[in-house]
């Protein structure tokens, strides 16, 4: 019988992502969910340091990448999975309603020839219940929208990893109100989660503290989400979720890195192409979003 999956999770305090390494104990086979490429939106640099952490734990370790999966495409982060790839291989995957994702921003940047915008950035397209391996442990993707439409949720042996829709349970859920979201479809998502087995662990892709709480934290499970979430507990009722995301959301300021971190993101994590200079340029749309 396959063992649960040993989990080591990477915390990047710049964006408060959480990045996590997923590996089968009897193989080694892995899979590197929602990696980080570090950028410095003042200077315009990238670097790969908190990929670097990652490859430096799966080499210690004699780890075999077979996924570089992404939970959705991100708005707070650049996505690490092109670098990672190269340095160590892998399929680079993520949910079919990405191309979702990339109409409606193709549409913000005004993308023209040269993106096709139908998800053929990405290995790998998962369907909703596909599953897929891990060595011996079998792998199932759940779509999960309502933060974005493409957000899944990768289940991993006995673990969730649920991107942005929950945070831990003191912190709540993730907002509503970027392009696509839908605060009652997250609702509904979240019931999905929910009714996973209570002793599932599951591992959120962001920790930004909570009152009262001193340390950063990923890792929760199905039953205290159920019994603990500020926001969605057991026994909240949908019209009252809708309403308290919809306020919330609209006190929040929009990531700092939005901009230019979707321009790569849903490319997989590849920078737009280089212009005739050979210089690689992020647009910034004004008074679009």
């Amino acid at each position: 019988m396959p063992h649960p999956p040993d989990i080591q999770s990477f915390f990047d305090p710049f964006t408060n992502t959480v990045s996590h390494v997923a590996s089968d104990p009897n193989t080694g086979e892995c899979a590197i969910i929602d990696a980080v490429l570090d950028f410095d939106p003042r200077a315009g640099r990238t670097a790969t340091r908190s990929a670097t952490a990652i490859i430096d734990y799966v080499r210690l370790h004699g780890l075999k990448p077979r996924w570089i999966l992404e939970t959705h495409v991100h708005a707070d982060h650049m996505s690490g999975a092109q670098h990672l790839r190269q340095v160590l291989g892998g399929v680079v995957g993520i949910g079919e309603h990405v191309t979702d994702v990339q109409r409606m921003f193709a549409d913000v940047f005004n993308l023209t020839a040269g993106f096709p915008a139908d998800g053929s950035e990405f290995d790998r397209l998962f369907h909703d219940d596909e599953t897929f391996s891990i060595g011996e442990i079998t792998a199932r993707v759940l779509h999960t929208p309502g933060h974005t439409p493409a957000c899944v949720t990768y289940l991993i042996g006995d673990a969730a990893f649920v991107g942005d829709c929950l945070f831990m349970p003191d912190y709540g859920t993730a907002r509503t109100d970027f392009p696509g979201g839908d605060a009652r479809t997250l609702f509904r998502s979240i019931q999905r989660i929910l009714a996973l087995p209570s002793s599932t662990r599951m591992f959120v892709g962001h920790d930004y503290g909570a009152p009262g709480r001193k340390r950063f934290a990923w890792e929760t499970t199905i039953e205290e989400q159920r019994r603990a979430n500020v926001h969605v507990k057991l026994g909240t009722d949908e019209e009252v979720f809708v309403l308290m995301r919809a306020s919330r959301d609209a006190t929040l300021e929009m990531p700092a890195l939005i901009l230019p971190s979707v321009q790569v993101n849903i490319r997989a994590g590849r920078l737009p192409p280089a212009e005739t200079n050979g210089v690689h340029y992020l647009k910034i749309p004004v008074d679009v979003l």
